[in-house]
């Protein structure tokens, strides 16, 4: 049975970070739910660079889904909006309780898990520029940060997104799996492409 992921989205959601995403989930045969976290429930989507991305449904209506991990793109007002929605910040911690993924990337560690103690422990990255709002104790320097003890995936921006969905893409379906979507993608150097492991 494949897996499924819900990446939730919001007003001022970073554009690459929940589009690659979702992208190469798909290319990778996982079913995607999109969720709109806006406090009106509209589905059409103004992301942080003007383009508009359309919703499957709001998060009201599929949070108890059976979704294997949750995505929370960054993107500084996206973040915001996802900090400041009770129904939010209480899905990622249903996710987390349950053991399922919790994946963040951009300025959503910083701006969401973070301020709601949603993982007092584990380690994690975010937007570089926010380093200083993440727990000394937790925050790594890398593209892509993988804590099993807490099922949690962060990443940093909009340029780690391919490494981020393919971490993501290696846990929900398998390295070989992750190898062949990355095979697809021309990917410059330096972004981990499961190569050597399949």
């Amino acid at each position: 049975m494949s897996a499924s992921v819900l990446i939730c989205l919001a007003h001022g959601t970073e554009e690459i970070e929940a589009i690659a995403t979702l992208d190469l989930l798909v290319r990778a045969g996982i079913k995607v739910t999109t969720a709109s976290v806006a406090s009106g429930g509209e589905l059409t989507l103004i992301c942080s660079r003007g383009a508009k991305i359309q919703a499957d449904a709001p998060l009201v209506a599929v949070a108890d889904g059976d979704f294997d991990a949750i995505v929370l793109p960054g993107g500084m007002a996206g973040a915001q909006s996802f900090h400041d929605s009770p129904l939010l910040i209480e899905t990622v911690r249903q996710f987390h309780l349950s053991g399922r993924i919790v994946a963040a990337i951009c300025a959503a560690p910083a701006k969401v898990l973070v301020p709601h103690t949603l993982f007092p422990i584990g380690n994690m990255t975010g937007f570089p520029a926010l380093k200083a709002e993440i727990p000394i104790s937790q925050w790594q320097d890398k593209r892509v940060v993988w804590d099993p003890r807490v099922n949690l995936l962060t990443s940093q921006g909009p340029g780690t997104t391919m490494d981020f969905a393919l971490k993501l893409i290696d846990l929900l379906a398998g390295k070989a799996c992750a190898a062949d979507v990355a095979s697809q993608l021309v990917l410059p150097a330096g972004i981990y492409q499961y190569k050597d492991l399949v």
